[in-house]
């Protein structure tokens, strides 16, 4: 039987900084539902700003985040625009392929395999 992974460790390429100052890096985040997908679609930031819905997609799956008690919205518009990025691959990665790998060919003897992302500085 094989069991399902639901959810992913990650750490951000900078790191999340908070009103004290403290950097949190590392964080979880776990496959969306279809209700992850739908229930911002009623948000009126994203009916009136659509690029939004990605923030309120972030915030609902991003489980942890260092010591933070809570991840919303506000956190994730506050990171970095690399840390962003990094997690909408993540995103894409862990919902499309269920992993987060991807596939790969050795150039020399094209062979296929797959390659288990490692964040930076890991």
């Amino acid at each position: 039987m094989e069991l399902l992974q639901t959810e992913f460790s990650f750490t951000l390429p900078k790191g999340y900084v908070d009103e004290a100052g403290t950097l949190h890096k590392q964080g979880t985040m776990r496959l969306a539902t279809a209700a992850d997908e739908i229930t911002p679609l009623r948000d009126s930031r994203v009916q009136q700003n659509p690029a939004y819905l990605t923030v309120i997609l972030l915030s609902r799956v991003v489980t942890a985040l260092g010591g933070l008690g809570m991840i919303t919205p506000r956190v994730i518009e506050e990171l970095y625009t690399s840390d962003f990025a990094y997690l909408q691959d993540l995103y894409n990665r862990i919902n499309q392929n269920g992993s987060n790998a991807v596939h790969a060919q050795c150039p020399k003897c094209e062979q296929r395999f797959e390659l288990e992302l490692e964040p930076p500085g890991e």
